[in-house]
């Protein structure tokens, strides 16, 4: 439109269309002068969660720092790759701004999150400018959680979901009260409630220590290598913190152990199985 009001002003000599033009032309370079120093001294954060799963939606923490010391941003848009885009109303001078991204990654592995832009259509909408940024850290995305049956070594035996732990100890927690039968060591007798009811009764406790479980995804069912580490990788997630878990990964074997910090080795085990 400028630029035909331009040739228009010259061939026809007219001033009036030379102050249109000219003025159009300085509101042009006004509001795009006043959009770059909006987008200026903006920088990205990703912070990704403790635990990143193949195909689950997952929040990442997205930081957006403003570095200039006076003027604020408006009209943000921020749009990552493998994921959704957010949208800043305002970021502060000198301030960072956080919120949350919901990512997405379908293989598991190592990954990273590639690019992310920023854009706005400030000052009035009628462009969008923006700068991308390259984010070259890596993070790990474990498997794809899949639900699978518990083989292990020993007395394991297949089930799905949970059931009533039968077997009795002495470490555990008190379970219930029962007659006395002849077996059970005297420390285990209740001596005040058998002197009420003129019997002996016993404390029976629950087995504190589980036994270890050595999963081995080439002998879960799965018809796929990616089904077989997705079920190992669910089990793990599921019982790590109740009982003692190793791995079984082509002939090398992770001792059982449990815990959050040996969780997390076995899950990054199971990621990087088999990738070449």
């Amino acid at each position: 439109m400028t630029l035909l009001l331009g040739f228009a002003a010259v061939n026809t000599g007219n001033n009036l269309l030379f102050l249109v033009v000219s003025g159009l032309l300085a509101f042009m370079s006004v509001t795009g002068l006043a959009g770059m120093i909006n987008l200026k001294g903006l920088t990205p954060e990703l912070l990704p969660p403790a635990e990143i799963f193949a195909g689950t939606v997952t929040p990442f923490r997205l930081r957006l720092h403003n570095q200039k010391q006076r003027l604020p941003s408006f009209l943000i848009r921020v749009e990552c790759e493998n994921g959704q885009g957010v949208t800043l109303p305002v970021v502060s001078h000198a301030s960072a701004v956080e919120t949350a991204v919901q990512m997405l990654f379908p293989r598991r592995g190592f990954a990273r999150i590639g690019t992310i832009r920023i854009s706005s259509p400030f000052p009035v909408n009628f462009f969008n400018r923006f700068w991308s940024f390259s984010i070259q850290d890596e993070f790990l995305v474990y498997p794809r959680l899949m639900q699978g049956t518990a083989v292990g070594d020993g007395p394991e035996t297949r089930r799905i979901g949970s059931d009533t732990r039968r077997d009795r100890g002495q470490d555990g927690e008190l379970e219930r009260i029962a007659g006395y039968s002849g077996n059970e060591p005297l420390r285990m007798i209740h001596w005040k409630l058998s002197a009420r009811v003129d019997e002996l009764l016993v404390k029976e406790f629950g087995r504190q220590s589980a036994p270890p479980l050595v999963i081995d995804p080439d002998r879960l069912s799965g018809n796929s290598l990616e089904e077989r580490v997705s079920q190992a990788a669910w089990l793990v997630r599921r019982k790590v913190h109740e009982r003692p878990v190793g791995l079984c990964l082509a002939g090398r074997t992770i001792p059982p152990a449990s815990g959050r910090i040996h969780g997390a080795l076995l899950l990054k085990e199971l990621a990087l199985y088999g990738l070449t």
